[in-house]
C-alpha cells in the first residue's frame, strides 16, 4: 500500500473495547447501557463511528475507575457524567461544531412537507431551543423524544428517578413553549400526560 492510497482516509486507531473485560457487574453494565450511550453520542457528534470511538474510550476509563464508580450513590449517574464529558471532549478535539439540528435533520421530512421552507424554519427553531436547554433538561428531552426511550429507560440511563424524568420533561416543555413563544395555556394537559 503506498502513501497516496492513504490520503483522505481516516487513520485507523486501536479500538477501545470492554465487551469481555472486567468484572461481571461491569460487563452487565456495559451491555445494558452502551447502546443508548452510542445512540445519544451519534446525535451529538453526527457520526456513528465517532460515537463508537468516544463511548468506547469512556467505557475503558469507566472500567479503570469501576471500584470507585461502585462507591457512588448513583453509579449510573456517575457513568453518564463521564460518558457525556468524553463525548463533548471528542467533539472539541475533532473540531465538530455541527449543530444538533444538522445531525438529526432529514431531507425526507422536508420533501413531504406542504411548506418545506416553513417546516425547515420551525425545525431549526425547535432544535435551537432544545440545544439551549439546561443540561439535564436537554439530556432528558433527547432521550425521551429523539431516542424514544421510555421514562424508566431514561431514568436508568441517566441515573435519576422516574419522578425526576417526569418533572424535568415538564420543566423543559415550559421552557420550550416560552422560547418558541407558544401559547402557554395550550399543552398543560400534555405536561400531566407524561407517563412511562
Amino acid at each position: 500500500m503506498n502513501d497516496s492510497s492513504l490520503r483522505g482516509r481516516r487513520p485507523e486507531r486501536p479500538k477501545a473495547t470492554t465487551d469481555q473485560t472486567g468484572p461481571v457487574d461491569f460487563q452487565a453494565f456495559h451491555a445494558m447501557y452502551r447502546g443508548d450511550y452510542v445512540r445519544w453520542a451519534s446525535l451529538y457528534l453526527g457520526s456513528r463511528a465517532d460515537a463508537e470511538d468516544a463511548v468506547g474510550e469512556a467505557m475503558v476509563e469507566l472500567l479503570g475507575k469501576w471500584p470507585t464508580v461502585l462507591t457512588q450513590e448513583e453509579p449510573a449517574a456517575y457513568a453518564w457524567w463521564l460518558v457525556k464529558n468524553r463525548v463533548k471532549d471528542a467533539a472539541r478535539s475533532r473540531s465538530r461544531h455541527q449543530k444538533l439540528a444538522d445531525a438529526i435533520f432529514t431531507v425526507t421530512a422536508l420533501q413531504e412537507a406542504a411548506d418545506p421552507i416553513g417546516e425547515l424554519e420551525n425545525s431549526l427553531a425547535v432544535w435551537q431551543a432544545i440545544d439551549a436547554l439546561p443540561d439535564r433538561q436537554h439530556d432528558v428531552v433527547l432521550m425521551r423524544y429523539s431516542l424514544g426511550l421510555t421514562v424508566p429507560e431514561t431514568a436508568a440511563v441517566l441515573g435519576i428517578t422516574e419522578a425526576t424524568v417526569r418533572s424535568t420533561v415538564r420543566d423543559a416543555r415550559r421552557r420550550l413553549r416560552a422560547a418558541l413563544d407558544l401559547d402557554t395555556k395550550k399543552g398543560h394537559a400534555d405536561d400531566r400526560s407524561e407517563v412511562a
